[in-house]
């Protein structure tokens, strides 16, 4: 079985990327104070050579400009792209003249790196109905393309950030053939995420050689068990966007079709995709605690899916998971709306994590259990609700967090 390896470098850990991030003063600093070091607000980053290209965007039918600049974009430029920038702030979206202002964006891009403005993809984030003020990010951008170093992921990384608390990068490195190969990304989001495609901002990028067609394809596949898997609040997104890069700098044979190269490639996606959907989901505003739902035992992969989805989107078991209150008929309540054809009677359910493990119910019934020892494994900031139907050999999982307090308090005053 192949092995991956985990490596730094995030967004640039793959040959010939390179990035770079700043502050522009699209939102006015809290302190005016000059001397005061404000967080990064634009990012850039390119490959040296074009990319073949895949996307995935929001299902919501509010889609901000930039999503509908990018995907335009592509469709002229043949799916391959040079160069990414993007903001946080402000999301640009529902706004009159949102497209004009992310395709100059693209164009401010463009002319300073002497390329074609289609071969630019643009993405914004943060708070929706605002006017995007151009003229910050116009007079930022010769320092964003003058700056670009293989080196700069995590100025990148940080300049997407909104309530997020921490930044969000994963790479891995394998190999095809004896090809080594990377793939690395970054991710941003901790509240308005749900499972309904792409949740947030991700951006992933990789040299090995792939065709554009199995990229899509790849991505896909993957966002399916990833992505979609993941529920902060239970709110689908405006901007929300994935996009796979792959320069084929690596220099492996180019993967065009189904078989083992492609499925080492989209192991090693997963891996990527799976640690940022964890890491977004670890993160949520206000959260304390991280919920994994594993279902397994499922009759198919779809099934296994909406069951695991329903159990992390429940706020009753979120807000059970923060009191560490081992209410396993919240669990069972979840699986029983799950939209999908199984016998409840035939159900188990665990709580689980570092602290141990606790069964709370079996053939979908409670049994007894101590709760001295749930308490004690609910204590944990990483918890496991572990489902398994027992009616056949597929699983998922599906990844969220607890509701706490301070979500209704970042929420309540989130645009003032």
């Amino acid at each position: 079985m192949q092995q991956f390896e985990w490596i730094e470098g995030g967004i640039c850990a793959a040959t010939g990327f390179k990035a770079n991030g700043l502050y522009c003063g699209i939102k006015k600093p809290a302190n005016p104070d000059p001397s005061v070091k404000h967080k990064n607000d634009i990012c850039l980053f390119a490959s040296d050579v074009p990319c073949n290209t895949a996307a995935v965007y929001t299902q919501n039918k509010v889609k901000g400009a930039p999503l509908l600049v990018t995907k335009a974009h592509l469709t002229a430029g043949g799916n391959t792209a040079l160069a990414v920038i993007a903001n946080s702030k402000n999301a640009n979206t529902c706004n009159a003249d949102g497209v004009e202002k992310a395709e100059k964006m693209c164009r401010c891009v463009a002319a300073e790196m002497g390329i074609p403005a289609e071969q630019v993809l643009v993405a914004s984030t943060g708070v929706i109905g605002q006017v995007l003020p151009i003229e910050p990010i116009e007079a930022a951008v010769p320092a964003l393309v003058k700056g670009l170093c293989y080196r700069k992921n995590a100025e990148a990384a940080t300049a997407i950030m909104t309530t997020d608390t921490v930044k969000k990068e994963a790479a891995v490195i394998f190999e095809l053939d004896g090809v080594p190969c990377k793939i690395g990304g970054m991710a941003k989001g901790s509240g308005m995420i749900h499972p309904n495609m792409a949740t947030t901002l991700n951006f992933i990028t990789t040299d090995c050689a792939v065709s554009a067609a199995m990229l899509q394809q790849a991505l896909s596949e993957t966002v399916k068990v990833t992505y979609n898997c993941l529920s902060v609040d239970g709110d689908t997104s405006t901007n929300d966007m994935v996009l796979l890069m792959a320069n084929g700098l690596a220099g492996n044979d180019e993967i065009s079709a189904e078989g083992t190269h492609y499925e080492t490639f989209k192991a090693a996606l997963y891996q990527v995709m799976a640690a940022l959907t964890r890491m977004l989901a670890k993160d949520g505003e206000g959260a304390s605690k991280l919920l994994e739902c594993l279902c397994s035992g499922a009759p198919d992969l779809d099934t296994a899916i909406t069951v695991a989805k329903s159990v992390i989107c429940s706020d009753l078991l979120k807000a059970a998971m923060f009191g560490e209150d081992a209410n396993w008929g919240r669990v069972l309540c979840a699986v029983g709306y799950a939209d999908a054809d199984f016998d409840i009677d035939k159900v188990s359910a665990a709580f689980a994590s570092e602290y141990g493990t606790v069964t709370v119910c079996e053939n979908g019934s409670g049994v007894p259990f101590s709760e001295e020892t749930a308490a004690k494994v609910l204590a944990s900031d990483e918890i496991q609700i572990l489902v398994d139907l027992h009616q056949g050999e597929a699983q998922a999982t599906a990844w969220g967090c607890d509701l706490t307090y301070d979500y209704v308090k970042i929420n309540g005053d989130y645009r003032t």
